[in-house]
């Protein structure tokens, strides 16, 4: 696995594997190299075929794939065929081996496993997913107690680097008027929003104490990470998680 690629330091279960892919190891060129997983991106297909490949050779079976919409549906794949592609924003699995993945560059990949170790899952939650519902959704999905749940939060784009408008603000604090502490007044009429701080205020709201993670930076860690708030023609880092042998 190339030495950019990010393993969770999280006390799940040392049977629940997972990790984050970063722009190491494919063979992408321009603003996609190397390591671009997004068929939507613009990049060769053939190219991202072979990532995906490259990918595949670190996962017990080929990853599930899912139609990302920016929305709060939770595909579980365990009731799927193998061969469905659900049009959703997070997958769970109590299956071993079986692998849930989803894609970003900007948005923020969020791991869940319970204490055991019998189920996980995956959400990709940027703040439209977040203010919609998705970590809510995707908690009931686990069907265990939020307190019984840990989760981990991935690369995103940074409090430094993610200015928004009023209308990102009041999604939020329309919810929970203690949200406005993620949101600082930058420009007139513009404000700078934490999307760590937004997660985890969402995951304490329901009832998830250990979280971890954090920290990233997509936009301004360049060499390291695809950033489509950077570069509209980016590539895609990919987040996997499954349930290996105990």
């Amino acid at each position: 696995m190339p030495r950019s690629w990010i393993v969770p330091d999280w006390p799940a279960p040392a049977h629940v594997r997972a990790f984050v892919t970063t722009r190491e190891g494919g063979v992408s060129r321009g603003a996609y190299a190397s390591l671009n997983l997004g068929t939507q991106s613009g990049d060769d297909p053939q190219d991202v075929e072979r990532n995906r490949l490259v990918v595949r050779e670190h996962l017990p079976s080929m990853p599930r794939w899912l139609t990302q919409v920016h929305g709060t549906a939770v595909a579980d794949l365990d009731a799927m065929e193998d061969s469905e592609v659900a049009r959703a924003d997070a997958a769970v699995t109590g299956e071993p081996d079986r692998v849930a993945a989803v894609l970003t560059a900007d948005c923020m990949p969020l791991f869940f496993s319970d204490s055991r170790g019998s189920r996980v899952a995956v959400a990709h939650a940027g703040w439209r997913g977040l203010a919609a519902g998705v970590v809510e959704n995707t908690l009931r999905a686990m069907q265990a107690d939020p307190r019984d749940i840990v989760a981990w939060m991935g690369p995103a784009i940074g409090p430094a680097a993610f200015e928004v408008g009023p209308e990102v603000r009041e999604a939020f604090v329309a919810a929970d008027a203690d949200a406005s502490d993620a949101f600082r007044p930058h420009t007139p009429g513009k404000f700078m929003a934490d999307l760590y701080a937004l997660a985890r205020r969402r995951l304490a709201r329901a009832g998830v104490h250990s979280v971890h993670g954090g920290g990233f930076c997509t936009v301004s860690e360049a060499d390291r990470f695809f950033s489509y708030r950077r570069e509209k023609a980016s590539g895609r880092m990919g987040a996997f998680i499954w349930i290996g042998a105990p």
